[in-house]
């Protein structure tokens, strides 16, 4: 039998109010904030909700993964693409011709579409037809059903890439949204009822890095001092702010990707990075939801939101809600010695190959 499971993902995180220059941190790492970030940052007005569609065998297994997925903020399972209307489960699984799809809602500001698929290629098996795990039957096949014609080229991409560099064609059904027809309510949520019941896929998978990336080792204080430099050293280990309109990357718009300097995250793609006309390097997201880590500033009696590096614990700069709406309304104002811009023609040989996925040709 199937099971439905579904983990709530809350997004919190405090109103941004100013930002400010400054050496000191009072941060207060709290884990809450860093499952999410988005609907209290701009207090629900400004969140770019999408919708993707996904069907890769049992339903129940496909909502909750992606119901543990920071930036996903809404599921339902349902059938798609068949050949009747309203259809009960029953007729499905009698060969209706529907697919067991999951609707995905997510927040882009969060978590982006590109980002989704390479979560969805990690928990299926791409290549078999009508069937995925021990479920065999058309109702089991996988596919991408999308309604946004915008979405269909960012799709073509990511599984062109991973098909290319698999070296094999994926079994992969790629079609308009036709027909969405929402499951029985004791399909909803199943493994959420009822814990420890069927899932052809572990769910663990999803508290797992998309990319794996081995860092630069912790060096010592004189070591890293010596490595990175003076200023670079008293940002990223001192949270200072470094004086606007003297980063190198401030006006720099060069593809690739901007890492962290100390070891070599990698946190922004340029692609998200905009000229915010405050002197620093700003981006409207992390290059993926789990890049960095949020932290409540009250230092100089105000009430910020630091954001650091998760992996080196690195200062970075501040989250505000004050970018452009088109893209989402947020501000990411990161002080560029706290960052290293890799070029999108040197990401192969410096080991980020893998996540050229996530930057416009």
């Amino acid at each position: 039998m199937k099971n439905h499971f579904s983990l709530t993902i809350f997004l919190i995180i405090m109103t941004i109010l100013f930002f400010n220059d400054t050496s000191e941190n009072n941060g207060i790492k709290e884990t809450d904030m860093n499952k999410a970030i988005g609907e209290q940052i701009i207090n629900g007005k400004n969140q770019r909700i999408a919708t993707i569609y996904f069907a890769g065998g049992c339903f129940w297994g496909i909502e909750g993964y992606f119901k543990k997925i920071a930036g996903v903020v809404d599921t339902e399972v349902g059938y798609a693409n068949g050949n009747s209307v309203n259809p009960t489960y029953q007729e499905v699984v009698n060969d209706s011709g529907h697919a067991e799809t999951v609707k995905v809602d997510f927040d882009e500001n969060i978590i982006s579409l590109e980002e989704l698929l390479l979560h969805f290629l990690r928990i299926i098996d791409p290549y078999t037809i009508n069937r995925q795990g021990n479920d065999i039957g058309i109702q089991y096949r996988s596919g991408i059903y999308f309604t946004d014609d915008t979405q269909i080229e960012r799709i073509n991409k990511v599984i062109g890439g991973f098909e290319k560099r698999e070296g094999r064609q994926t079994a992969i059904e790629i079609l308009p949204l036709q027909t969405f027809y929402t499951a029985e309510e004791y399909h909803q949520d199943y493994l959420d009822k009822n814990p420890g019941g069927y899932c052809h896929i572990p769910l663990s998978k999803a508290d797992e890095p998309l990319f794996q990336l081995e860092v630069e080792p912790k060096l010592s204080t004189v070591e890293l001092r010596e490595k990175i430099g003076e200023l670079a050293f008293e940002v990223t280990q001192n949270s200072a702010t470094e004086r606007p309109f003297t980063s190198e990357y401030e006006t720099l718009y060069e593809k690739g990707i901007y890492v962290d300097i100390v070891t070599g995250e990698p946190l922004f793609v340029s692609d998200d990075k905009f000229d915010a006309g405050c002197g620093w390097p700003s981006f409207s997201r992390p290059i993926v939801a789990n890049a960095i880590d949020y932290i409540r500033d009250d230092s100089h009696g105000m009430e910020r939101i630091e954001v650091r590096s998760r992996l080196g614990d690195s200062h970075l700069g501040h989250v505000f809600n004050d970018g452009p709406l088109a893209d989402g309304g947020l501000r990411y104002c990161i002080n560029g010695a706290a960052l290293k811009f890799i070029p999108y023609d040197k990401m192969d040989e410096t080991g980020y190959g893998a996540y050229k996925i996530l930057v416009d040709e």
